[in-house]
């Protein structure tokens, strides 16, 4: 057990296109979080993103998780101390709510003496009912998620080298819930079929053959339903696409992800007004705790 310990967690996006809810990757931007077990009470500190807006008191995501990793480990404390350092920006599709759902499931288990595994990434994707992000923040890398009907479950992918993610952020939020509920019930079969063929290329592609993530990320299971939530992402999406730069919205959107061949430059024109872009190498590590 440890009385003390700091988790670094990052960032991550997902679905890749037609991936949606299934493809994950694990980008080095995180956030640091340090808690302390104490005598009583609960104290929360966040710097950087959420500042201020996030709640200070039991309902508190990480502190919500790290709760349930307590539950899961049968082990109990009167009192925290939670310093929260946030880099990832909130509601932008880059995977923050899960990411810390993710270092309070990690700093949990640490607190408590156990080790993470399986069921620890179940409970982590359980918040949000599916494992892609949550499983790309506690592996690193890429990953594949599903749930067997019982329990949510992912593997990990060792993601090509030459992968070189930018993040394309925009100042504007985008809520999940919002944009699932512009997804309909059914869509025709043909798009099915054409979603379940490139998710599995995006996957090999991913990991072998960066040369095919353009046709790989295309998309049309859940973008074109989505683009009056995020016009100017979608357009930015297009420009990209175009110039023959692989690209998709990164999770719920709005923030686009491109996956340019190596450090290829971008080209001239792009409509990025409103968008701050930042390079962003693959995450290989994952969710880090260690004692302090």
């Amino acid at each position: 057990m440890n009385s003390a310990v700091r988790v670094t967690v990052p960032a991550s996006t997902a679905n890749m296109g037609s991936g949606f809810d299934a493809l994950g990757m694990a980008l080095a931007m995180h956030d640091v979080l340090e808690v302390e077990l104490a005598d009583d009470g609960l104290l929360i500190e966040v710097f950087g993103e959420g500042a201020g807006q996030v709640p200070a008191d039991e309902s508190h995501l990480v502190v919500r998780a790290i709760r349930a990793a307590f539950d899961a480990c049968g082990f109990a404390t009167p009192g925290l101390r939670l310093r929260c350092h946030n880099n990832i920006p909130h509601a932008r599709g880059l995977g923050s709510s899960a990411a810390a759902v993710v270092a309070g499931i990690a700093a949990g288990y640490a607190l408590a003496g156990h080790k993470l595994d399986d069921n620890a990434l179940h409970l982590a994707a359980e918040f949000e009912g599916h494992a892609d992000n949550a499983a790309a923040s506690f592996y690193g890398g890429a990953v594949i998620a599903w749930h067997d009907g019982a329990r949510h479950r992912a593997v990990r992918v060792e993601p090509h080298p030459e992968l070189a993610p930018i993040a394309f952020v925009p100042e504007v939020t985008s809520s999940t819930a919002t944009t699932r509920g512009l997804l309909p019930e059914r869509v025709p079969h043909r798009d099915a079929a054409f979603a379940a063929g490139r998710a599995a290329l995006a996957a090999h592609a991913v990991g072998n053959r960066p040369d095919l993530l353009l046709d790989a990320m295309a998309d049309r299971l859940h973008q074109e339903y989505r683009r009056p939530a995020w016009p100017e992402s979608m357009r930015l999406v297009d420009a990209l696409r175009e110039a023959g730069i692989a690209a998709a919205i990164s999770g719920a959107g709005p923030t686009v992800l491109a996956l340019p061949a190596g450090a290829r430059a971008l080209p001239e024109g792009l409509p990025l007004t409103g968008f701050t872009a930042h390079r962003l190498p693959v995450d290989l590590d994952g969710v880090r705790a260690e004692p302090v």
